[in-house]
């Protein structure tokens, strides 16, 4: 094996800046099976406090490490299986810190597909490349060192198709040199990167007109803007490439290559350092170059999906209250669906209230039915089709609801994949797909997290370009974003679905479903203890999960918090020492602030667990979340077609993308508030400043009616 684990936690500490003690004793967590939720709240003694995203960095470089070593081995075996490894290269092999670079290395002997030059090989023209490598003028004319290489049987049918076969030998050599590669890369990177209409679609309207003659330096292209490129050209509408100063390249390639100007062959050495840069480098180098700008596009908008996605779920909730869920519609109507405070479903109806029917008085009578049968409490309206027309009937009616009611307008975005998918139908087998889309919007404003976790990510609709982005990639970032959320909220064991129970550290998707359906059989969880009877729930399992896992009203107050099980006797001795009983101790902020949290410190519990049990003790099960605020749209403003320059509106933010953030301001559109609209100090990135949810003053600056854009301020109202 070549891994070796000492030297990686040197380099990840080099790397990361983290004291190499700490990032061992992540290491070593890691390895033990325990989960980034768990390490970052329950096991800080041991990597001196490292927070998710450290961990998530060391975990990932780790795997890199084992990777590189993997490949290692992998190349090690296919040079020595070819008879070509020797002390110097495989040495060489083994010193590589970097994929990039152990590539490089291993390019002349990665077996190949039938090229120019395997064919010149196989017609026996190497000891004629041979001979014009070395530059040596040979003691005989051009004719004579040519002739011995032509044979119509192999192929050579004269002295021109040798010379050109032994160049194309060279120039495939050349085009493998790490230095040459290297001059081409830095090329590369001075160049531009251009992209063209293609053929037919010069002058035509397309999303992509901005790009149909566009060029700007390769190293500046930020990440939406040459993923708007791609897509063009996956699309077939551009062609993207890098323009660069190509003679330049070349005339230094011969300078690099090319030393004996008084060699018989000279000239065609020179052209053959043309033929290496024009055919094989600069394709090669160019399909590299961009693969690697699209790397670094993806890791931002990927980046840039995560934070949003992260702002979503970590929206506040409006909490244990009866909904009454509206999915609006024109035609079909309006589906209403009814959920109690721990998100039940009820009742569902169809109301009329919206053209074509307009049915508004006899909408009244039934939704004022179900208000007042079930004590609805709150009324979420979906934000799509006629989202502004219900909201105003809504607004109407809270008017005759003595101020019992308020309304929210929730957005939607996925509810419909969500109404469709197999946890839906699981969920509700027995329900229309509308039907459960409205209980989607009504538990969305209950608790936002609870219900996104059963949407795709992809399908919420707060990306940048997120389905050209590596999927893989994609993938693992969000799930590790909903992980990470989840379990810094924390999941009521007694009410929790499946599907978020399966993000809590340790369950996964299997436990969760066997958590939910040992609840079922035997009725709720008197306290975590009893998630050991769970089939298949074994002592690593609870280790991972019980601190995340909320048990209230049960027979162990502190089930409630987030102290994990392993520190209630720590909690005991606090008790102890103050004389009071432990269930006393919690939200006892007087006598908990006069503890010393030092006195509490053993030789396996550290200050940090116990600070961190005192500060949960104060305030028990407390919600990281912000608190919850409705948005007020303003009236009368309803289609894009109301808006008029220098209307200053109140909307809330749905994504934040690199060029700015995109606001919803009830008219079925959102605007764009360009980055340089967003503060008065200059912004570079969105997120800096706006966030997610953000509830936000704006100005229209723009309204395009046609293409359905509009240019919103935040800074003017600054």
């Amino acid at each position: 094996m070549i891994f070796d684990l000492a030297e990686a936690v040197r380099d990840i500490s080099q790397s990361c800046g983290i004291e190499s003690k700490r990032v061992h004793g992540a290491v070593e967590l890691l390895s033990e099976g325990n989960t980034i939720p768990f390490i970052a709240r329950y096991r800080k003694e041991r990597t001196g406090g490292l927070d998710e995203a450290e961990l998530r960095t060391v975990e990932d470089q780790l795997n890199s490490a084992r990777e590189l070593a993997d490949r290692k081995e992998t190349i090690l075996k296919t040079i020595g299986e070819q008879g070509k490894l020797d002390d110097s290269l495989r040495a060489k092999i083994f010193a590589c810190s970097d994929r990039k670079t152990l590539e490089e290395i291993y390019l002349p002997y990665k077996p190949k597909r039938r090229t120019r030059a395997t064919i010149a090989r196989e017609r026996g023209l190497d000891p004629l490349a041979e001979l014009l490598r070395s530059e040596t003028n040979p003691n005989a004319s051009r004719e004579a060192v040519l002739a011995p290489f032509v044979d119509a049987n192999q192929g050579v049918e004269d002295a021109a198709a040798a010379l050109q076969g032994a160049c194309d030998i060279i120039a495939e050599e050349w085009a493998e040199v790490a230095e040459v590669r290297a001059e081409v890369r830095e090329e590369l990177e001075r160049g531009f990167l251009v992209s063209k209409a293609k053929r037919g679609w010069q002058g035509k309207p397309s999303k992509f007109e901005a790009y149909y003659d566009y060029r700007e330096a390769a190293k500046r292209v930020p990440s939406h803007r040459y993923l708007a490129m791609r897509r063009g050209e996956a699309e077939d509408t551009l062609k993207v490439g890098i323009a660069v100063e190509g003679e330049g390249v070349v005339r230094r390639l011969v300078d690099r290559l090319v030393k004996n100007r008084t060699f018989l062959f000279h000239k065609e050495l020179v052209d053959t350092v043309a033929d290496c840069y024009e055919r094989l480098l600069f394709p090669a180098s160019e399909s590299a170059y961009l693969a690697d700008l699209k790397d670094a596009a993806d890791d931002d908008a990927i980046t840039v999906f995560s934070q949003n996605l992260r702002e979503l779920l970590l929206a506040p909730p409006a909490g244990a209250r009866v909904v009454l869920g509206i999915d609006p519609g024109f035609r079909t109507g309006c589906k209403l669906v009814v959920v109690d405070a721990t998100g039940k479903f009820l009742e569902n109806t169809t109301i009329y209230p919206t053209p074509p029917r307009n049915q508004t008085a006899e909408s009244e009578r039934v939704v004022l039915d179900i208000v007042e049968r079930h004590s609805v409490e709150l009324i979420a309206i979906g934000n799509g089709t006629a989202s502004r027309e219900t909201d105003a009937f809504a607004s109407n009616l809270l008017k005759k609801s003595a101020g019992k009611l308020s309304k929210v307008v929730v957005n939607e975005s996925g509810a419909s994949i969500y109404s469709a998918s197999d946890v839906a139908r699981a969920e509700f087998p027995d329900l229309d797909l509308t039907v459960r889309g409205a209980i989607s919007i009504a538990r969305r404003l209950q608790d936002p997290l609870a219900e996104l976790v059963k949407i795709d990510p992809k399908s919420i609709g707060v990306g940048q370009y997120q389905h050209d982005v590596n999927q893989t990639r994609l993938r693992k970032a969000l799930a590790r974003e909903v992980e990470s959320c989840v379990n810094l909220v924390g999941v009521n064991l007694n009410t929790a679905s499946a599907h978020i129970l399966s993000y809590v550290a340790g369950i996964g998707p299997k436990l969760g479903e066997a958590i939910v359906q040992q609840r079922e059989a035997n009725g709720p969880f008197p306290n975590r203890q009893a998630l050991l009877s769970v089939p298949r729930l074994g002592s690593k399992a609870f280790e991972q999960s019980a601190g995340f896992l909320r048990v209230r009203g049960g027979t162990e107050p502190l089930d409630n918090s987030a102290v994990h099980p392993e520190s209630y006797r720590v909690v005991k001795a606090m008790a102890k020492s103050t004389g009071i009983p432990a269930r006393d101790l919690i939200g006892n902020r007087d006598t908990l602030s006069a503890l010393d949290a030092h006195t509490f410190v053993d030789g396996q519990i550290g200050l940090p667990t116990v600070e961190d049990i005192l500060n949960e003790l104060e305030k028990p099960g407390r919600d990281p979340r912000r608190e919850f605020q409705v948005p007020r749209f303003t009236a009368g403003v309803n289609e894009i077609s109301n808006l008029e320059v220098d209307m200053v509106l109140e909307g809330v933010v749905t994504n934040v993308t690199r060029f700015g953030a995109f606001v919803d301001i009830g008219v079925h559109q959102d605007g764009l508030v360009h980055v340089s609209e967003l503060d008065r100090k200059f912004v570079n990135d969105p997120s800096d400043v706006v966030s997610v949810g953000d509830i936000v003053r704006v100005k229209v600056l723009s309204v395009e009616l046609e293409r359905k854009r509009i240019a919103l301020s935040r800074k003017q109202l600054l």
